[in-house]
């Protein structure tokens, strides 16, 4: 689950989901921008294992995203609170790339 929503946010760069899930794939995102930016073999590899069915977006993480976050060294996300959901009152936030 966690993989699938941060495939989303790379993809999109912009989810609405709830505040748990944000905060938990916080982690993962960061991990993975900071593979892209290392850009090498092993790297690249380390990715493809971790989203084998998204060729493009490992090319996004060491090619697009390596580029512009060069400067940064960690904090990939902001997450924004949103309000309740309607249904059940769950807290909903967005997470988006910075």
């Amino acid at each position: 689950m966690l993989a699938n929503l941060a495939v989303s946010v790379l993809r999109y760069e912009k989810v609405r989901t709830t505040e748990a899930k944000a905060k938990e794939v916080r982690g993962v995102i960061d991990r993975m921008i900071t593979l892209g930016k290392k850009g090498d073999l092993s790297a690249r590899r380390l990715l493809v294992a971790e989203l084998p069915h998204e060729p493009h977006i490992v090319d996004k993480l060491i090619g697009e995203l390596s580029e512009k976050y060069a400067e940064r060294t960690s904090g990939y996300t902001r997450i924004t609170k949103i309000g309740p959901r309607l249904g059940d009152a769950a807290l909903m936030v967005q997470i988006e790339l910075v």
